[in-house]
């Protein structure tokens, strides 16, 4: 495995479709940008299709002969979901070979979405459970479903009597939480995809500290000015550039030798940043009774069932 692997060492992706969820900034914009100038075919999936249009053109000016479309997704809504997979899976009969499970909001106050979940756990985790539920039939052989964590999972613990943090609400709590849920996930998916002898592999990956408007998110939904300043010096000087911090996606999505229940992330100090590898995840990641236990919770929570046991 070379430590010096780029966004140039990706193989050629003609004929491939790719969903990128979030693609308008930051991680999703530089990887559907790099999936596209292999030759993918990527549909940019994002809530505000007005800044979806706005992040394809500017792909396209980078990258001439790009295949894209822009379509609306919400994984706030099991709607907006539902209408998403559905109109893609008629518009695309040929299938998906890459979902990009990317989108994410981080260490937000406490806000519900429209059915009612905390909305970290319900946006990074069970949206994009719901939409890899939605999708899965439209997965070609030999595709990949890659969910996006973070080093914040080493800090999560999942609360299940107390999911939706009702009785006691944390940001970071919080969004530790739903990032252990995507590693809980793309582990109990891999684990049933092997026992249905699918060819799909399910891996992880996460950015290190890479500069995006995520960091940004929390402060301004508080009203804290001072800290949004605070965050982009802080960015300046300590994170990689988006680009960089896409790179373990993409190797997790493209490079042939990647496994079913692989987690890549940056090969510097701290995996914060650098050029991706395999790296290890927390015993809380790999409890298989949690994530056995989640993927049923997620399934009556959101009504969507595959890989039935």
């Amino acid at each position: 495995m070379s430590d010096k692997w780029t966004a140039a060492d990706i193989p050629d992706q003609t004929g491939r479709r790719a969903i990128v969820t979030g693609a308008n900034s930051g991680l999703g914009f530089e990887t559907a940008l790099a999936l596209a100038a292999h030759g993918a075919e990527v549909t940019l999936a994002v809530r505000d299709t007005g800044k979806g249009e706005a992040a394809a053109d500017q792909i396209r000016s980078r990258a001439p002969q790009a295949s894209l479309e822009v379509r609306r997704l919400d994984l706030a809504d099991l709607a907006s979901i539902d209408e998403f997979a559905w109109l893609w899976r008629e518009s695309h009969p040929e299938g998906l070979d890459l979902l990009i499970n990317n989108a994410g909001i981080m260490a937000i106050p406490r806000r519900e979405t429209a059915d009612g979940f905390e909305m970290q756990l319900g946006t990074n985790h069970l949206g994009h459970f719901a939409l890899t539920g939605r999708l899965f039939e439209a997965l070609r052989p030999d595709g990949r479903v890659v969910t996006v964590s973070s080093q914040a999972h080493r800090m999560g613990r999942m609360d299940f009597d107390d999911l939706m943090g009702e009785r006691k609400y944390g940001t970071w709590r919080a969004y530790g939480q739903s990032k252990l849920a995507n590693l809980l996930f793309m582990r109990g998916l891999a684990e049933r995809l092997e026992r249905a002898g699918s060819t799909v592999a399910s891996v992880a990956a996460h950015p290190g500290y890479a500069s995006t408007h995520l960091q940004a998110v929390g402060p301004e939904m508080r009203g804290q000015g001072w800290m949004t300043k605070v965050m982009g010096g802080v960015n300046k000087v300590m994170a990689q550039s988006a680009a960089k911090g896409a790179l373990p996606t993409l190797y997790a999505a493209t490079f042939p030798a990647i496994r079913s229940g692989d987690y890549v992330g940056p090969d510097g100090f701290g995996e914060q940043r650098g050029h991706p590898k395999l790296v290890g995840m927390t015993p809380s990641a790999r409890d298989d009774a949690a994530a056995n236990r989640l993927w049923t919770v997620s399934e009556d929570l959101t009504g969507v069932r595959y890989l039935d046991d």
